[in-house]
């Protein structure tokens, strides 16, 4: 095994430069002299982040409803999961997968919009199939009776 060698004066030159550079963050000048903007308190530190552009409980709810299956698209802006395929160690000749559209702030039932795809399996190839039309109906009632519970747990809270 070769060692690394790092020469001592450049060490002490990056130590200090690092120690420059953290201790200018607190300060009302930054590292170059430029005036930097500080949050002074931590209520406008919440207010000065940016929201999501969804409805939070919606949000969390479908992904907890949906967390057996590996997402391939996560957008809390945009309000869109979409999964990875996944197949039931108790079926695995059938595969799904899902789409959640987010597409209001409110908590409103017509602010969700899933959509499921299935396929089975024909030999080694994986050919669509339909589904049944009630499944989408259940994994959004599922996920607004999860985001009501959210949303009451919030309010009980305060």
């Amino acid at each position: 095994m070769r060692a690394i060698s790092i020469k001592l004066p450049a060490l002490v030159i990056t130590s200090v430069f690092a120690a420059s550079a953290l201790s200018a963050c607190g300060s009302t000048s930054g590292l170059f002299g430029k005036k930097s903007t500080t949050v002074a308190s931590e209520s406008q530190a919440f207010t000065a982040a940016p929201r999501m552009g969804v409805n939070s409980f919606l949000w969390r709810a479908s992904l907890e409803t949906l967390e057996f299956m590996p997402l391939a698209q996560v957008d809390p802006f945009g309000g869109v999961i979409v999964t990875e395929w996944y197949a039931s160690p108790e079926a695995p000749d059938e595969r799904f997968k899902a789409n959640v559209y987010i597409l209001d702030a409110n908590l409103r039932a017509d602010a969700l919009k899933t959509s499921i795809f299935k396929q089975v399996r024909n030999g080694n190839d994986w050919t669509d199939a339909p589904t049944d039309t009630d499944t989408s109906r259940q994994i959004e009632n599922a996920i607004l009776t999860r985001a009501r519970e959210l949303f009451i747990a919030t309010v009980d809270n305060n």
